[in-house]
């Protein structure tokens, strides 16, 4: 019969108090908010027909604006994106409301930052708040986004954000500085630690001779016998 999912506490420094959680998870918010606000505020000085070439042109620093989502996507649909950003910030206040655990405040907070940071391009810049555009800078290969969608800072720390979180979930790892791990894993590791402690016992019952087993018994020597055979 199978067993089912057991959730164990997590012993290592990936599991925090609360209160550190809470504090982690917004400074890393603050931290992709104000780096995201920066380097548009930065971008936003850039000579759209010029873009700056970097790395061999691996990357460019591109002006353009962007009336879809992450990565230039749904342009035709600028409205609805301020809809989806608050329903993402509730889904994050919900997921936040047990957080103990180190990596799950760094993918919240990624994921929170990069959310505020569209969010605010969205109500207030061009053309008409809550219809914005938002400031995307940011192309590789190809200094005009061909290679790949233009981005930002605020795109960066949502994927990154996002894919730590779906990392997290498959590995078992909770909110709240637990993990989930199977019956039989439990099975097998208590199967694999009996056999290690059972391999010590043996060891150290050689080591000091088992009384049951005639062969390791010590044998009494007789001082005559010796003094003969010298």
């Amino acid at each position: 019969m199978e067993q089912a999912d057991q959730r164990e506490p997590e012993h290592s420094p990936s599991r925090i108090g609360r209160g550190k959680a809470v504090g982690i998870f917004a400074a890393m918010a603050v931290f992709a908010l104000g780096l995201d606000v920066a380097t548009k505020e930065w971008a936003t000085k850039l000579d759209p027909d010029e873009p700056i070439r970097l790395l061999g042109g691996a990357v460019y620093m591109s002006l353009t604006r962007n009336s879809g989502a992450a990565f230039s996507l749904f342009a035709d649909h600028t409205y609805i994106f301020p809809i989806i950003a608050v329903g993402v910030l509730c889904w994050i206040g919900w997921m936040a409301r047990q957080l103990r655990s180190l990596p799950w405040a760094l993918a919240l907070g990624m994921v929170l930052g990069g959310v505020v940071g569209n969010l605010l391009d969205r109500i207030f810049r061009a053309p008409a708040p809550f219809h914005g555009h938002v400031v995307d800078f940011i192309s590789v290969f190809d200094p005009h986004g061909q290679a790949f969608p233009i981005f930002n800072v605020a795109d960066m720390a949502l994927v990154g954000g996002v894919s730590l979180a779906i990392l997290l979930e498959l590995l078992g790892r909770q909110r709240d500085g637990t993990r989930i791990t199977s019956g039989k894993d439990d099975d097998a590791q208590a199967a694999d630690l009996h056999a290690q402690r059972r391999g010590q016992a043996q060891h150290e019952v050689r080591a000091l001779g088992d009384p049951r087993d005639p062969a390791s018994a010590s044998v009494p020597t007789d001082p005559r016998s010796q003094a003969w055979g010298a």
